[in-house]
């Protein structure tokens, strides 16, 4: 059995006003990422990793930032994309681990829906999406609610 691991990370500063989206999920804040799509930091991440684990570049290689077509673009569609990336390359998911960071706002009631959220786009079992969240004790940009960022890490198996 051929399986592989993949790392993602993202960050976006924030700005008051903005949208806030995490994980596809809108959520009520003051604050929110500045991007050029609609900045969801964990879709990023959670894209990311399934790239690299697939050793098929990054996010921006196939989804760049000064490709209009991409502008403000709902991140579950780049999601989709990768998705159907890594299937074509003949790599199912066993499993997703990720953690966002930020200080504000609480997002542990969210945390089901995004997973749901993830769980839908990807066609895969909700049980297998982990997501935490934690703050930074308010030290560095995050801490300070100047940005937020992600992590996430991907198990892939060779179909």
């Amino acid at each position: 059995m051929d399986l592989r691991i993949g790392l993602g990370f993202d960050v976006h500063a924030l700005e008051n006003g903005r949208k806030l989206v995490l994980g596809g999920v809108e959520i009520d804040h003051y604050k929110g990422c500045v991007a050029h799509s609609d900045g969801d930091v964990l879709i990023h991440a959670i894209c990311d990793a399934l790239l690299g684990a697939a050793n098929l570049r990054d996010i921006g290689y196939h989804f760049p930032d000064n490709d209009d077509s991409f502008k403000n673009i709902d991140s579950k569609i780049l999601l989709q994309k990768t998705k159907n990336i890594i299937q074509k390359a003949n790599y199912s998911i066993v499993n997703i681990d990720s953690v966002i960071l930020l200080q504000k706002p609480k997002i542990k009631d969210i945390i089901p829906q995004m997973q749901s959220t993830l769980a839908k786009v990807l066609e895969i079992s909700e049980e297998i999406i982990s997501i935490k969240a934690t703050t930074t004790e308010k030290l560095g940009f995050e801490g300070r609610e100047e940005g937020i960022s992600a992590q996430a890490i991907v198990l892939l198996r060779k179909i």
